[in-house]
């Protein structure tokens, strides 16, 4: 098991570091803003969605390695998923980091990279840097504004 978790450590530290997808989506078609009061994360979430499809997923902000983490796998998995697909990844991401920290947890399938982030759960104070750029992602889908943690 302490393998794993250096590998989930090794990853979420590689896409802190070398975030993919950073930057503004100029032919963005949705956008939303988040903030995390707490600890000072901040993110911009840009989607282009083309009828029920997200053809690309870009992010800018500065926030904590989990933070910037989460943005950059979270829009690797966005890219090519169906707005549906976008929303249940959500839930099935939220329902990960916010588990009981008592129990132990599995990414379960489908998950794909998003799975190093099953060990959040365990750091409550963490939880809310994990699900930042989830919920900027999920208020673009709903119209755009803002996003909070709080």
């Amino acid at each position: 098991m302490n393998e794993l978790r250096e590998l989930y450590q090794e990853t979420i530290l590689d896409h802190s570091r070398r975030p993919r997808n950073f930057g503004e989506l100029a032919q963005a078609t949705h956008r939303a803003e988040g903030s995390n009061p707490l600890c000072g994360d901040r993110v911009t979430v840009y989607l282009q969605v083309e009828g029920e499809l997200i053809r690309e997923a870009r992010f800018e902000g500065a926030g904590c390695s989990i933070s910037t983490a989460s943005a950059s796998i979270m829009t690797d998995a966005l890219r090519g998923r169906t707005l549906a697909e976008a929303r249940e990844l959500f839930e099935r991401f939220h329902a990960l980091v916010t588990a009981d920290p008592s129990r132990p947890v599995e990414a379960g399938p489908g998950l794909g990279k998003l799975g190093v982030f099953a060990g959040v759960h365990e750091f409550p104070m963490r939880v809310k840097c994990a699900s930042l750029s989830w919920h900027t992602m999920k208020a673009a889908l709903d119209g755009g504004g803002k996003a909070t943690t709080e």
